[in-house]
């Protein structure tokens, strides 16, 4: 398996990118904050993933009324409309992240599915792969999604090489991250778990042990157009597109551990907001 991660991480700006990436973590982890307050961190930090993931599916949300939602001091909508779904989506899979424990498999990422999809899908949609003979229409702008069989094929191969010791965490949460969002092995709710899956990969890799990164504004920084075009860089299949996918993952990490640098300030100063 290492040579698989050696080929990646010899191209061009592909090595500098993952040890920025490592370094803004390691730096994310020494934040005074960080002695004592990890869980008040690492909470905050759920919030704004949550939002932040939203926003990628195209639903804005203040993250006051996220918060509330994730502690439940407010109740969802008994009639909601699709973005209220979606939303809920969002912050059910973010809040089942904290979940996450070492090694990724392929149950965990069913278990995020089934939150991420819960609010839009019926109920033989969840908890599964898709079948053959289903789709998905998810990210359009990456082409038509791969027969259901291909799709679990690349799941269960990069999985596999996760598996393996001495991964490169920077370039194995980008990895898993664009496998899920390109081969759309689910029906419904693949960006979200993308995205969570990646969340929880960097805690249980030690690259952000603390939880306190916040993946999904990283990606977010940037906004949709150039997250999406990233991914539709690496959906192409070239050694190009890979090496863009990879740099713009691994700047998506250093800016998710300034977002967790930020929360640990606010959570010095008490000022939560």
């Amino acid at each position: 398996m290492s040579e698989v991660f050696d080929a990646l991480l010899s191209l061009e700006g592909v090595r500098d990118a993952a040890d920025r990436s490592r370094e803004a973590c390691t730096q994310l982890r020494w934040h005074a904050a960080l002695r004592r307050r990890i869980p008040e961190a690492a909470a905050e930090s759920r919030v704004r993933g949550a939002r932040a993931t939203a926003l990628l599916e195209g639903v804005e949300v203040d993250q006051k009324t996220v918060r509330d939602l994730l502690r439940g001091a407010l109740d969802w909508p008994q009639q909601p409309d699709p973005w209220e779904l979606t939303l809920r989506g969002a912050v059910q899979v973010t809040a089942a992240t904290e979940a996450s424990t070492g090694a990724v498999l392929l149950q965990d990422l069913v278990r995020l599915q089934i939150a991420a999809a819960e609010p839009v899908s019926s109920a033989d949609e969840l908890g599964r792969p898709r079948a053959d003979g289903e789709t998905s229409q998810e990210f359009a702008t990456l082409g038509a999604a791969p027969p259901a069989a291909e799709a679990l094929d690349r799941l269960r191969s990069v999985l596999a090489l996760l598996d393996a010791d001495n991964i490169p965490a920077p370039v194995g949460g980008a990895l898993l991250h664009a496998e899920i969002a390109v081969a759309r092995p689910f029906t419904r709710g693949n960006g979200l778990v993308a995205r969570a899956a990646h969340r929880g990969y960097l805690r249980t890799s030690g690259l952000d042990p603390t939880g306190v990164a916040v993946i999904e504004a990283g990606y977010a920084a940037k906004g949709s157009a150039d997250y999406l075009g990233a991914l539709t860089a690496y959906a192409q299949g070239g050694t190009e597109g890979v090496r863009l996918w990879l740099i713009h993952s691994a700047d998506a990490v250093v800016a998710a551990a300034a977002e967790g640098s930020r929360i640990c300030d606010a959570v010095l100063a008490g000022r939560l907001s």
